[in-house]
């Protein structure tokens, strides 16, 4: 049997959070959400392996998914790093070259081709 992979999802709007997260169990992910960065980087201190973590960028709380980003792949060196925004990634500071961007609005497509 096949280990689920597990996704920490990182969405500070309930609703988009709630429908990318029931795709993506439907598509056969175990999926952790946190509603804004802090609540992010709290997940990641338990140690809990992520195979990959999706972060909007744009974060309330003084914790941007930038931040988040980071701190996932010091403490998750294997992880997929996914980060998303509505602005186009010239508009956003230089991301290290391992992080993948995805544009929002979310398409279900766009998120698995960055998993896989």
């Amino acid at each position: 049997m096949e280990k689920l992979r597990r996704i920490l999802f990182v969405e500070d709007e309930p609703d988009i959070a709630e429908v990318v997260a029931d795709a993506l169990s439907s598509e056969g992910f175990e999926v952790c959400v946190a509603i804004n960065g802090r609540a992010a980087l709290e997940l990641l201190q338990t140690g809990i392996p992520f195979d990959s973590v999706i972060t909007d960028v744009s974060m309330p709380d003084g914790v941007s998914g930038i931040d988040v980003a980071h701190e996932a792949a010091r403490l998750n060196p294997a992880a997929k790093i996914i980060v998303a925004s509505g602005h186009q990634l010239g508009h956003l500071p230089q991301l290290p070259e391992r992080f993948e961007f995805i544009p929002k609005p979310y398409r279900l497509a766009g998120i698995l081709h960055a998993i896989n």
